[in-house]
């Protein structure tokens, strides 16, 4: 592996881990607080859901964060949690078309939507760069083993 290499895989490495982080906060928000993801759920959905739902919800999240972090099936982990926020970024399309926009006291209060596009985007840059990520268990496998296969 050449130094350039190197460089790419460690890139890689560090967005991994910064995007499983990010998402698995938020995972871990659902068990520590679930009746406040429960009201949100109630407010842009306009349905009820139970804690039983919002724990397994959460569980499924935490899984897929702790197997982005350490790189294994990447395909299907990492385009999960990619599926997921961008599930996030469509409940709340309206803040995009208007990013500067501040409450009564001057508070911007659309620009957790701008961040969602930011970490949207880091997500498609994880997946379209997944042969870069030698620092994973996915990566590993495939040296290993000299081949690609969907499932590193």
């Amino acid at each position: 592996m050449t130094f350039d290499d190197r460089k790419d895989a460690a890139a890689v490495f560090i967005l991994r881990i910064g995007l499983a982080w990010f998402i698995f906060l938020w995972a871990a928000h659902k068990i520590i607080t679930p009746g406040q993801y429960q009201g949100l759920v109630r407010n842009y959905e306009g349905i009820e859901i139970s804690f039983a739902q919002i724990y397994a919800t959460a569980g499924f999240q935490i899984a897929l964060c702790v197997l982005t972090a350490i790189g294994a099936l990447r395909l299907m982990s990492y385009s999960g949690l990619a599926v997921m926020h961008f599930f996030t970024v469509t409940r709340r399309w309206d803040g995009f078309f208007d990013p500067f926009a501040l409450n009564e006291r001057g508070f911007p209060i659309n620009r957790n939507q701008v961040i969602d596009l930011a970490v949207l985007a880091a997500f498609v840059a994880l997946i379209l760069l997944i042969n870069r990520d030698h620092f994973s268990v996915g990566g590993w496998l495939r040296k290993r083993m000299g081949r690609r296969v969907w499932w590193q």
